[in-house]
């Protein structure tokens, strides 16, 4: 397999630099470098399996991947804490969050859960306010910044083998329906909404971009969602957000 290379290309009227991240071949553009100059930067990653990356090195997920690519684009990147577990609903995540042992900030907080609940047939009207719970929540500990709040939409599993026998056009649609209610909070509080799902469903079934249980992504995937949480979190920071 040749090496997976990506560069992420934007246009910007102010002064325009690339940092190259660490053992990696990915350029991440930074506007107006000069912002980035931040104190110690506290990251923490909400969520679920996608979020620990089951059935692939920890190390591997796309949280640890975020926090090396922001290293290397000139962030002072200090802690990642990772709040997530195998098979979480948005309710179990609201529980963890509140019983973790948390800093009294965060300079980054991303979300991405919901999967399970759609898998386990749980209503929409059950999920809705508690993702909204968790969205206040993730807003408040970064001192009420909600730009520093990063929503992932969720994958749709029914590309994968897994969901073999299943009807993939009703998970679709299903998956389809909790990004929508995960977008339209975002954007009504001012957090960042990242479609990783579109993306996703391009190369998500394909061996090369699949963990060995069939369901989950591998490292390739994650380092995908990685780079496009990278540049929205590096232009947020430049534009002092």
């Amino acid at each position: 397999m040749q090496p997976y290379k990506l560069y992420v290309v934007a246009f910007f009227v102010l002064c325009i630099s690339c940092a190259k991240s660490e053992g990696t071949d990915v350029n991440i553009i930074i506007p107006n470098p000069v912002n980035l100059n931040t104190d110690s930067v506290n990251y923490l990653a909400l969520g679920d399996s996608y979020t620990i990356g089951t059935s692939i090195d920890l190390v591997d997920g796309y949280p640890n991947q975020t926090f090396q690519l922001l290293k290397g684009a000139g962030l002072k990147m200090s802690s990642l804490q990772i709040i997530a577990k195998n098979g979480w609903t948005a309710d179990d995540l609201k529980n963890g969050l509140a019983n973790a042992d948390k800093k009294s900030a965060y300079q980054i907080v991303t979300i991405l859960i919901g999967v399970n609940n759609q898998y386990q047939g749980r209503p929409m009207n059950e999920y809705e306010p508690v993702f909204l719970s968790l969205l206040k929540s993730a807003i408040a500990l970064t001192g009420n910044k909600p730009k520093r709040v990063f929503v992932l939409s969720i994958p749709d599993w029914g590309i994968t083998p897994f969901a073999s026998g299943r009807d993939r056009k009703v998970i679709a649609n299903e998956i389809d329906n909790y990004n929508i209610v995960c977008e339209n909070y975002a954007k009504a509080y001012g957090a960042n909404f990242i479609n990783i799902t579109d993306g996703y469903r391009m190369d998500g079934y394909k061996t090369d971009y699949l963990a060995v249980d069939g369901l989950h992504p591998s490292k390739l995937e994650y380092t995908k969602w990685a780079i496009k949480l990278t540049q929205q979190i590096v232009n947020v920071f430049a534009a002092g957000g």
